[in-house]
């Protein structure tokens, strides 16, 4: 049963870093990008919903283990041509048939999840063959110092922050999961403390 801080605060505290302006735009640079059947992983307050094509999107599936931020999934605006279905489920036991989707999205999502060699695992294993990974995830800096600090303020941030981790590394990750990346970019997102603002984001396929 999630505890109080779960279902009240955290879901605000989310809300609050993960749609600022400069965070929206880093969304906006992958999530249009998607096609066909769509699953996405870690819906959580369904802050990419706005973002996708129905003209493009023949439907989006989102999951989340949480149903605090399941509930603002569903009530996340959208284009109303859009067909989204929102499942209880996490991102390393997907509950979905083998070469399923068209395409899977990937948003500030692997920090948080238990294990992500399973979850990128997983993306794999639903993707049709020839099927597009999109992400854009934070994790861990290229400057030695600011790794540095990163690793020092993780445990107090994982604690608070619902699990989510500073300094995972995000393309190598993808990269050892099997995936050949053929897009990749990174920086730091402004106006974002910069031991929570390296983002690399891009578009990977099956290998």
């Amino acid at each position: 049963m999630a505890s109080l801080y779960d279902r009240f605060i955290l879901p605000r505290l989310l809300k609050a870093g993960c749609s600022s302006p400069p965070m929206m735009k880093q969304r906006a640079k992958v999530v249009p990008l998607a096609a066909g059947r769509v699953l996405e992983l870690g819906i959580g307050l369904g802050l990419n919903l706005g973002f996708y094509d129905p003209t493009k999107v023949t439907s989006v599936t989102g999951v989340d283990p949480a149903a605090e931020l399941r509930a603002l999934a569903e009530a996340a605006p959208r284009d109303p041509r859009l067909k989204v279905k929102v499942e209880d489920g996490t991102a390393e036991a997907l509950p979905f048939e083998d070469a399923s989707f068209d395409c899977v999205v990937c948003t500030f999502t692997l920090c948080s999840v238990h294990t992500p060699a399973a979850a990128l695992g997983e993306a794999r294993r639903v993707l049709k063959p020839g099927g597009r990974f999109l992400y854009c995830e934070h994790g861990l800096a290229p400057d030695p110092d600011i790794a540095r600090w990163q690793r020092r303020v993780e445990p107090v941030w994982k604690h608070i922050a619902g699990g989510c981790h500073l300094t995972r590394p995000v393309t190598a990750a993808i990269e050892a999961a099997g995936f050949r990346v053929t897009r990749h970019d990174s920086m730091y997102v402004p106006r974002t403390p910069r031991i929570a603002g390296w983002n690399e984001w891009g578009e990977a396929e099956p290998g």
